[in-house]
């Protein structure tokens, strides 16, 4: 769109070439047996923290050094303005530079999620286009939430299908009822499945027993379901879960790709024993102390955190020594 186009000639040289591991290449989970899915999101994604300074503007020199760090991680790909990024108190010229800086410093054959979601299916679609032309390869799309008392099926079927038709890359589905209040119905999930621009969902409710019904449910379809955090990931797996998206990856991002190769050769025993220690730690930055404990827990690993945007605000010096304990006492401090 224009404000994209107008981001060519003011947006930073791109830093230097950074040298990622190369991604497992696995069959998805989810995928039917004798079939393989067109873009494969099989794997672990990051949903980024956004770095700011300590005057809360986007602070992209910091961003670029934490993607340094997550070049040694063998990560399928990287999500941009997930929930994690803040992505609501963003700008969209912000939005579009962070997806340009986070696109130069990743390689072709990692994938770049972007969020684009919006209120409006024209916001929506126009945010979309404007990911795609600053290197997104997918669109993950939250379901629009401020009306939801008449968000019905029908409704947000019609408004997945209008983005889905509009998109020049494929789309996933994003249901994060914790922060929108609002469960993308499974009725819904297998429709917007037949989609041929519509390729996944993330699925952040934790119902296990729904996200295995998706599964099954679409099976037929060019289809994957992610996993929205670190907490239930074996569980998503077991039902068969493609890969996940979880914000404790911006920690420790080295054991959750363990965790989904454990699962993937079917070492189960060890891969519940990782599991359990990573269960409270992920509650702790997530649920517990949500993005103020993400971005101090940071710090512990090398990241930069930094502030938050306002009106989300620091932790107290009780809930920092809570948040270290919870890592302390499950052996990652």
């Amino acid at each position: 769109m224009a404000f994209s186009t107008r981001l060519a000639s003011s947006l930073r040289p791109a830093p230097a070439a950074l040298h990622w591991a190369a991604p497992r290449q696995c069959r998805g989970l989810s995928t039917p047996q004798g079939s393989e899915p067109s873009l494969n999101l099989g794997g672990i994604f990051p949903p980024l923290a956004t770095p700011f300074s300590p005057t809360q503007e986007v602070d992209y020199a910091q961003l670029e050094g934490n993607l340094r760090r997550y070049a040694s991680i063998p990560f399928r790909g990287l999500v941009a303005l997930g929930s994690n990024g803040e992505y609501p108190y963003l700008a969209s010229r912000e939005r579009v530079e962070v997806v340009s800086c986070v696109r130069r410093a990743l390689p072709r054959d990692r994938l770049l999620l972007a969020g684009s979601g919006c209120e409006s299916t024209q916001a929506t679609i126009e945010l979309t286009v404007s990911m795609a032309e600053a290197g997104a390869d997918v669109a993950l799309v939250v379901t629009p939430c401020y009306y939801r008392g008449a968000m019905t099926t029908a409704a947000l079927i019609h408004h997945y299908t209008e983005v889905g038709d509009a998109s020049p890359i494929p789309v996933v589905l994003y249901s994060v009822p914790a922060n929108t209040g609002l469960d993308l119905p499974m009725e819904a999930v297998i429709t917007l499945a037949q989609h041929p621009n519509i390729i996944g969902i993330k699925d952040s409710g934790g119902d296990i027993t729904r996200m295995g019904l998706m599964v099954h449910k679409t099976r037929q379809e060019d289809f994957q379901v992610l996993a929205g955090s670190a907490g239930f990931l074996l569980a998503s797996y077991a039902v068969g879960a493609s890969g996940g998206v979880c914000a404790l990856a911006n920690i420790l991002g080295d054991p959750l790709c363990q965790l989904d190769q454990l699962c993937r050769t079917g070492q189960w025993q060890e891969a519940r024993d990782l599991q359990h220690r990573l269960i409270e730690p992920n509650t702790a930055v997530t649920r517990r102390f949500g993005i103020p404990g993400l971005k101090k827990a940071m710090e512990w690993f090398g990241y930069y955190g930094g502030p938050c945007r306002a009106p989300l605000a620091p932790l107290s010096p009780a809930q920092v020594e809570e948040l270290r304990s919870t890592f302390s006492a499950n052996g990652w401090l």
